[in-house]
């Protein structure tokens, strides 16, 4: 950041894709720390636009429109309206939150194309790329899967390997296939449009590893090495019938590559803000004394800091990023957030599950923030962060100072007496406190702001523990008075610098301060508050969070993990081959059990009376440790009726249930989905 001064500021925050809801690796990456530093810049009294949408274009819509048996249309409609409703219940302080599908973005993106077409910017190419001859469509990189030649995992897909995380190319692959018939693709020559990436190669030098030193490391570093091993020309069109068509001649069935036109979203998304206000929206895009910063994942540094640049300074009108404090990947109780193996806490089961926690979630997500590594969150941490700083300490700190005036001085400030040294250094802690936590957030460190803003809290709180009011009023209540005035100065302080990290408590606590309307010039004063002002009756600002809420998260994750594993068991190798006159040996029948006990002496015999349908014979099944005799009577079982009898523990048994062995050593029955006659033959 140059030492301009910036009149204006524009923050956008990653399109999140329609094509599932929001988790806690979205929240910690982007939109918590990008709504901290919005509320932050709105309580210094600055113009600022925060811009957001829905990014509805681009292969990953139309692969799970296809896996539901549904529409695009329908996809990003549904997932779109429960992102946003998401955001609104958790207080993302968007000011406009948007979608690609509009029509406002679709003129954006093609007015841009365009500009570049007419401009002789892009480079027209025609060359092979896969085809699918079935389905006679043309294959993008999600498209098509494969073998990765790197870990050699059979489902990778044409631009990258999930296992192992290898960028590729669908020509890498081994044993390429379609993912929309399942056909090996063929080679088909088709014409698209390329951004050439490396004649801006220069430009890009100067202007990042010159001119923004000051980024964070990881995002400079990606930077450099992107830089260092060569730009190429990349296609800014696809072959696709989902997103917006490509705006020139002899480009029918074409529309834009989805990382063209999801960036232009922040600029059409402005365009909408800015129709609804009644405002201009080009000075938040094209006056230098506008500051631009994204808000992003790691994983879209590429794009957000060359490629959406790099087309910006071709089209020639706007302003360039100032900054784009992406942050790592937040983990999950120690492995990866996987949308795909639903490893992850949602956003809007959270809200539903655990209402009234939205400030905490995110304080734990800011405290624990990614911003330098990659960061794990475990529900023990979230529950230990909860009871022992945001109840123990802040709250804590708020209820005693809050009761206590209540109690001795009806609710109304006292007035200040003679200081001491404890009370000279408190008040100097309270003084520092706001230039401490704003000089953090200034360079897009959060968790060390949050730690400044708990730590006032901590002062206040060890304030009065050491200064003990309730047992000096018995013998010296002038000093309380001190005490109680320097306690209420500090809370309203917290009401102002904790409002970007728990704008939901902040609230509350500025209503039980009945304060209203201060900024962040106001803090660092320790007399905010005239003696004689009135405050309001104590409310808790949190609640201990129990062992049996946490007990239940941990379970629903155990539970998925369960699933998961058994979706990834290798399944039992084929027994040896036999002939058809083999298997029609066996006489499978179903069967209805009409009564049921356990063996004597055996955990695992359940004794069952099986009407077969030719007689009613007796059956020993080892599967008492799955099903009690109550559960299996009146079930109907798949048995084997001419199976030779068998003696065991005394009791000879006439034929065998078959069952289904699950991967976690489960038993089922197998049986008819709706009931038939006992004796129906199976084959």
């Amino acid at each position: 950041m140059s030492d301009k001064k910036f009149n204006r500021y524009t923050i956008t925050a990653a399109l999140p894709y329609a094509n599932g809801p929001v988790h806690i690796g979205h929240l910690a990456g982007v939109y918590v720390p990008a709504d901290i530093y919005a509320r932050y810049l709105r309580s210094q009294k600055r113009d600022v636009l925060f811009v957001c949408g829905s990014d509805e274009h681009g292969v990953a819509i139309t692969l799970r429109a296809k896996k539901e048996g549904v529409t695009p249309k329908e996809i990003v409609d549904k997932y779109h309206q429960l992102i946003k409703r998401s955001f609104e219940d958790f207080g993302i302080s968007f000011d406009i939150y948007s979608r690609t599908s509009a029509q406002v973005h679709h003129e954006t993106s093609s007015e841009m194309f365009k500009k570049l077409y007419e401009d002789g910017v892009f480079e027209q190419k025609t060359s092979e790329q896969y085809y699918d001859e079935q389905s006679k469509q043309f294959l993008a990189d999600r498209y098509i899967i494969g073998t990765c030649p790197n870990c050699k995992y059979d489902q990778a897909y044409g631009d990258q390997c999930e296992k192992c995380g290898t960028s590729l190319s669908p020509s890498e692959l081994i044993n390429p296939r379609s993912v929309l018939s399942g056909d090996p693709p063929v080679l088909k020559e088709t014409t698209h449009w390329y951004f050439p990436m490396n004649k801006y190669e220069e430009w890009l030098r100067s202007w990042i590893l010159e001119g923004h030193k000051e980024w964070k490391s990881n995002v400079y570093g990606q930077c450099k090495s992107w830089l260092d091993n060569g730009l190429m020309p990349r296609a800014m069109t696809r072959d696709l019938d989902w997103g917006v068509r490509v705006p020139v001649e002899g480009a029918d069935g074409k529309v834009l590559y989805v990382w063209f036109d999801a960036p232009i979203g922040y600029i059409s998304a402005t365009k909408e803000w800015a129709e609804k206000s009644g405002k201009s929206w080009e000075p938040y895009w094209k006056e230098d004394d506008t500051r631009l910063i994204h808000f992003i994942g790691k994983d879209n540094i590429v794009f957000h800091c060359i490629i959406f640049p790099s087309i910006l300074h071709a089209e020639g009108s706007y302003i360039l990023p100032d900054n784009v404090p992406a942050n790592e990947f937040l983990n999950l109780e120690g492995n990866k957030i996987s949308t795909s193996k639903n490893w992850a806490v949602w956003l809007h089961e959270y809200l539903a599950e655990l209402p009234g926690k939205e400030d905490v979630l995110r304080y734990v997500l800011c405290a624990n923030a990614p911003e330098t590594k990659d960061n794990d969150f475990t529900w023990k941490d979230f529950q230990t962060r909860n009871n022992s700083e945001l109840v123990a300490i802040f709250g804590n700190f708020i209820n005693r100072s809050v009761v206590l005036t209540n109690k001795y001085y009806e609710g109304k400030l006292p007035a200040r007496g003679q200081l001491f040294d404890i009370d000279e250094e408190t008040i100097k802690k309270l003084n520092e406190a706001p230039k401490k936590i704003a000089d953090s957030l200034e360079l897009f460190r959060f968790r060390e702001a949050l730690a400044e803003f708990i730590d006032l809290a901590r002062t206040g709180n060890k304030y009065l523990a050491d200064t003990e009011p309730w047992k000096l009023i018995k013998t010296n209540p002038e000093r309380v008075k001190t005490i109680m005035n320097i306690a209420l100065q500090i809370a309203a302080n917290l009401s102002i610098v904790g409002a970007p990290f728990l704008p939901h408590s902040s609230h509350k606590l500025s209503k039980m301060l009945n304060i209203s309307g201060k900024l962040w010039a106001d803090a660092g004063s320790a007399t905010l508050l005239e003696p004689g002002h009135q405050v309001n009756e104590a409310e808790l600002l949190f609640e201990k969070v129990e062992d049996e809420t946490i007990e239940q998260q941990v379970q629903k994750l155990e539970n998925t993990k369960k699933v998961n594993e058994q979706e990834n068991a290798a399944v039992s190798p084929s027994k040896n081959e036999i002939t058809f006159d083999d298997f029609i040996k066996m006489d499978i029948r179903v069967g209805t059990i009409l009564e049921a006990e356990k063996m004597p002496k055996s955990k695992k015999l359940l004794k069952l009376k099986v009407d077969t349908g030719i007689d009613q014979r007796t059956v020993l099944s080892g599967i008492a440790e799955h099903y009690s005799p109550e559960q299996v009577v009146g079930q109907q079982v798949s048995i084997l009726v001419n199976l030779a009898p068998r003696k065991i523990m005394g009791i000879e048994s006439q034929g065998m249930i078959l069952m289904a062995e699950n991967v976690d050593g489960t038993l089922r029955f197998i049986q008819p989905s709706e009931k038939v006659k006992a004796g129906s033959g199976i084959s």
